[in-house]
């Protein structure tokens, strides 16, 4: 649910300095919606018009303040306070959990929520410095791959002959001068510490953690079952790093029901469409769930799809079927037939009976 980059922004993404301030910076203005009797009355080209910015619109639609995104923040937020006169042996935060969960928007948006409260705390004297870097970790990442992600964001150039050595000296002295106090390093699973290669990116990972005076955030898949935390080196990373886990919101319990309608609740508040009877989304929750199950990424495709189609479409409301209609993820997809596989009653065998 990370709000992308404007389509003319496509080729600054959020691991670029461009693409994460322009994403820090981005607050996409809800559109201005005319009376029924009015958008009734509009000409077809003035309705393509009208209807460009809530397409727009919903393609993005909202973040919503989940458990996980309100954890990562209190708990992130704790730990640079801690940091902040800490000269070695920093503390830092691990979000893992299973994939569709929330990691990449709740440390996306822990770094946004960081840099927009350094803007106001600092006023003008904020200019000039770069309070979150951004970056992934590389399939196979090797200790200079890694260097150079964090060098591609800063737009440091990199030349074939550089050493490890000096693009990570460099990269090291520009985020010191920058003032960086947050580093947000996403897609961690990517480390093997298994091999060689890993396990040297994980050496250099925690060497730019200690050169740095920031706040390392890591996110990943599942990252205790990667072997993050395995042998001496996953003894270091597993001592100095508190772990958040994210998972699917169940649908078990009343309160874990609530939690999924208040969720649906704010997807369904932010629509913008002009016969949607509200409350009307809250209902399906039940259904919402199943066919999502309960991953945040996947209840975010699916209204946001719906609602696409029925401007598109004309119907202007989103229904359980036009939600019918909408694909979502394969394994949310995986999930609801493995489920339905297990509700349907087994037949009982011919002789069984006749015994």
């Amino acid at each position: 649910m990370v709000t992308p980059p404007a389509a003319d922004d496509e080729h600054n993404p959020l691991t670029t300095k461009v693409g994460w301030r322009r994403f820090v910076d981005d607050s996409p203005a809800c559109p201005q919606m005319l009376s029924l009797r009015a958008f009734k009355a509009l000409s077809e080209e003035s309705l393509l018009a009208y209807n460009e910015p809530r397409l727009d619109y919903h393609s993005r639609l909202v973040v919503v303040a989940t458990p996980t995104i309100r954890n990562v923040f209190t708990t992130g937020r704790r730990l640079v306070l801690l940091n902040r006169h800490q000269i070695s042996g920093r503390r830092g935060l691990i979000v893992t959990g299973q994939a569709g969960t929330g990691k990449t928007t709740a440390i996306a948006q822990l770094g946004r929520n960081h840099e927009l409260l350094v803007r106001k705390r600092l006023g003008s004297a904020a200019a000039g410095r770069m309070p979150v870097v951004y970056v992934t970790v590389p399939p196979r990442a090797t200790p200079k791959m890694l260097a150079i992600e964090f060098a591609r964001f800063l737009g440091l150039p990199v030349h074939r002959q550089e050493t490890q050595t000096s693009i990570t000296n460099a990269v090291c002295d520009l985020l010191i001068k920058l003032r960086v106090e947050l580093a947000l390093v996403d897609e961690i699973h990517n480390l093997n510490l298994a091999t060689q290669a890993g396990a040297e990116a994980s050496d250099q990972l925690k060497y730019l953690s200690e050169r740095i005076p920031a706040t390392f955030v890591l996110a990943g898949i599942d990252v205790a079952a990667s072997g993050l935390f395995s042998g001496v080196r996953g003894q270091q990373i597993a001592g100095r790093y508190t772990v958040t886990d994210t998972e699917p919101f169940a649908y078990g319990t009343n309160a874990q029901r609530q939690d999924w309608r208040n969720l649906v609740a704010s997807l369904e508040d932010a629509l913008r469409l002009h016969r949607h009877k509200p409350g009307s989304l809250v209902k399906l929750d039940g259904y919402l769930h199943e066919r999502t199950d309960g991953a945040i990424g996947s209840p975010s495709q699916l209204v946001r799809g719906a609602a696409l189609e029925a401007i598109i479409s004309g119907n202007e409301a989103i229904t359980r079927k036009t939600l019918d209609t909408i694909e979502v993820d394969q394994t949310a997809e995986d999930a609801r037939t493995e489920r339905s596989r297990a509700r349907k009653p087994r037949r009982r065998r011919p002789d069984a009976d006749a015994a």
